[in-house]
């Protein structure tokens, strides 16, 4: 293959959860603007995305993560590692491109670990305010390290001139909706509440919010009107009680639009995940934040801590969440919409809805290095 053509390929490497490929395809998507023929390495669970995923093709590469401690299962780490080492190779020798990019996840390590051995120009990309272990291991091998928060846990051993700080790539529907001003909040109108939050999050919410409702001041009730995820279980039990405090109210197990519910509310309370975080600021809405318990390496705490250091969020730890909590949280900041206002702008401050923009710029300078 020409030095040319080498260039204007780019292969990317992401764990099969939504969290990784999410902003890969958002990645993805801008460098096909841009004329580049992008390849994506995942695990099994990336052919799911298979046929919308915008990329040539979707290679499976074998990975695991060390899991356990025992001699026997971190043998069988390190052939699954081995061997996706190997498949790595002989895919880089097949797609020859000019630089590869890694979004974390274990199946991200044998592409970059090839690629660092072939001495192809690399980069991982990591969406949390604290390095991943895959992202961890690769930091001081790859060219470049780009980052979500101006401030990542376990980056200060790094060479500084390699950390760029890009921000975390978001759908199109996202950047649409960052484009849409904060609703006004007029005195005695309406104020809208969008509720959300993964599974667990759903299920915590599901359980919690109608209490929270049920506590808050008589006359702020009908101003309400609250937007909320639900698991399918949960739906009927969560709608019936919203309709007996006669609260205006949306339920369903999945919004299509939701981008544009979040854009049109005052107030989002959800989990802190990396994407969530991303959207929240590129939209620039503000949050009340409950962390999930025990995350990897509390990456969701420290997303949330972010965000509150910004002045952008407000964030209780799930263990010390209650319904009187969250029902005298809401009421004071109904109460002083200002407070909402100043964090919209101060979300909208942090936010980046060109993160593919920034990091298909750098990914464009290390493959340049291939021409």
């Amino acid at each position: 293959m020409a030095k040319h053509e080498r260039a204007r390929t780019i292969l990317l490497a992401a764990g099969g959860t939504g969290g990784h490929l999410f902003p890969a395809f958002a990645l993805a998507e801008e460098l096909s603007h841009r004329g580049y023929a992008v390849d994506l390495a995942t695990d099994t669970r990336g052919d799911r995305y298979g046929t919308d995923f915008p990329a040539r093709k979707v290679h499976p590469i074998s990975s695991a993560t060390f899991a356990g401690k025992s001699p026997v299962a971190l043998a069988q780490t390190g052939w699954t590692l081995a061997k996706g080492l190997r498949q790595a190779n002989a895919l880089l020798g097949e797609v020859a491109p000019g630089a590869v990019l890694g979004f974390g996840g274990y199946p991200s390590f044998p592409p970059l670990m090839a690629a660092v051995l072939r001495g192809i120009p690399t980069a991982i990309h990591e969406q949390n305010a604290v390095l991943g272990r895959a992202n961890r291991t690769l930091a001081g091998r790859v060219t470049a390290v780009a980052t979500s928060f101006d401030k990542v846990k376990y980056t200060e051993g790094i060479d500084a001139s390699k950390v760029v700080l890009t921000g975390n790539p978001v759908r199109s529907a996202v950047r649409t909706a960052s484009t849409i001003p904060y609703p006004v909040i007029w005195a005695d109108g309406e104020v809208r509440i969008v509720v959300f939050g993964g599974s667990q999050g759903a299920r915590l919410f599901s359980d919690l919010m109608p209490d929270v409702v049920a506590a808050m001041p008589p006359d702020i009730l009908p101003r309400l009107h609250i937007t909320q995820q639900c698991r399918e279980e949960d739906l009927n039990r969560v709608q019936s009680a919203y309709a007996q405090l006669g609260i205006s109210m949306e339920c369903a197990t999945f919004f299509r639009d939701l981008p544009e519910r979040i854009a049109g509310s005052h107030l989002v309370i959800g989990r802190s995940g990396a994407s969530t975080v991303a959207e929240l600021a590129a939209i620039g809405r503000p949050s009340i934040l409950v962390p999930l318990p025990h995350s990897v390496d509390n990456d969701q705490l420290l997303n949330a801590t972010r965000l509150v250091e910004a002045g952008a969020a407000w964030c209780i730890e799930q263990s010390e969440l209650s319904s009187a909590r969250l029902a005298e949280d809401l009421t004071a900041l109904i109460d002083t919409p200002d407070q909402l206002t100043g964090a919209a702008k101060a979300a909208q401050a942090v936010g980046r809805p060109d993160a593919d923009q920034r990091l298909a710029d750098l990914v464009e300078h290390l493959a340049s290095r291939s021409a």
